[in-house]
């Protein structure tokens, strides 16, 4: 840094320099230099300064802090600790699947309720299983080939029994503000099939809007899925089903930032190393979709956290049987 000095008198009483004064250069010392910057340097500095603490702030303000399976779903379990219990589809032993009956039933009753999730041809998601509504509407076509207009006109009940006809298929937004009014239920949502950034957002952003973080943990079979959750919100829990885990699967997931997997009972009694090494690195393991008591007790004696099962009711009462307290 090069700076000219030069000693100047007040204007009133100016002088000119002897000659011998002349010839002697003048050095102002470093120290004087550094204690009087030029002031636009000064200002430049602390802007400087003051654009990279708010830069600090927002990023921290804005970024949302890593959830954890332990924040979703409590400890671990241990072997011979109860799993948790997940109503498949809803309670479809007492109404008829993936409709707000059978969803509200479990939701007041059980620590997790699992659901499906499609988008109806003018992009609105809905919850249904299947590949075709036939099954259970009469309608041979795909949710993905209607409209939600079209789609609200079928009859998603009287399959099951009469009490129900006139059931329609929910929307993803009617099953989260019902979700959203019991403080204490928590879901499973599986986007079934590939989903592109654009479409997760469908989803994401309705899970934000009804401030549902953490009580909503997303799933699915598809890699592509997955990928596209993780870019689009990278810090939403998420859960790979997958049928056969591998035989360590941390590195899996911690590529797509997992925080569990929900698997089959032949993956984790054939491979219960596999469920330790997840356990050892916080990494939640569910098994789908067990009805029996046989299967119930070969994953809890291996310590999987959670059952995704058909028969929430009956699960709960040999839990309670076999595990009391819980």
């Amino acid at each position: 840094m090069k700076h000219a000095f030069r000693m100047v008198e007040p204007e009133t009483v100016r002088r000119w320099p002897s000659a011998a004064a002349a010839t002697i250069p003048v050095r102002p010392r470093l120290s004087q230099a550094f204690a009087s910057p030029p002031r636009r340097a000064v200002r430049a500095t602390l802007a400087a300064i003051a654009v990279a603490i708010l830069a600090v702030v927002l990023f921290i303000a804005q970024s949302p802090p890593t959830v954890y399976a332990i924040d979703v779903f409590g400890a671990l379990r241990a072997p011979g600790e109860p799993a948790f219990t997940v109503g498949h589809r809803g309670d479809r032993a007492t109404a008829p699947e993936n409709t707000m009956p059978s969803l509200e039933l479990a939701m007041d009753e059980l620590a997790f309720v699992e659901t499906d999730v499609q988008l109806t041809r003018d992009g609105v998601p809905v919850l249904f299983h299947d590949v075709t509504l036939e099954r259970v509407t009469g309608d041979p076509r795909s949710v993905g080939e209607l409209d939600l207009a079209e789609l609200e006109r079928l009859d998603a009940g009287a399959w099951y029994a009469p009490e129900f006809a006139g059931t329609p298929i929910p929307t993803l937004e009617a099953f989260l503000l019902a979700l959203a009014e019991r403080d204490d239920a928590r879901a499973l949502v599986e986007l079934k099939a590939d989903w592109t950034r654009d479409e997760v957002r469908l989803v994401t952003d309705l899970v934000e809007r009804h401030g549902l973080r953490g009580r909503i943990v997303l799933q699915s079979f598809s890699l592509e899925t997955l990928d596209s959750l993780r870019a689009v919100a990278p810090t939403l829990p998420r859960i790979m089903l997958i049928r056969e885990l591998p035989a360590d699967p941390v590195p899996l997931a911690e590529r797509l930032g997992l925080i569990g997997f929900g698997t089959t009972v032949d993956s984790v009694t054939a491979q219960p190393s596999a469920l330790v090494l997840a356990h050892e690195a916080g990494i939640a393991v569910l098994c789908y979709t067990l009805n029996t008591d046989e299967h119930w007790e070969a994953v809890n004696a291996l310590g999987v956290d959670g059952i995704i099962t058909d028969e929430p009711s009956e699960l709960d009462a040999w839990l309670a049987v076999t595990s009391p307290g819980t």
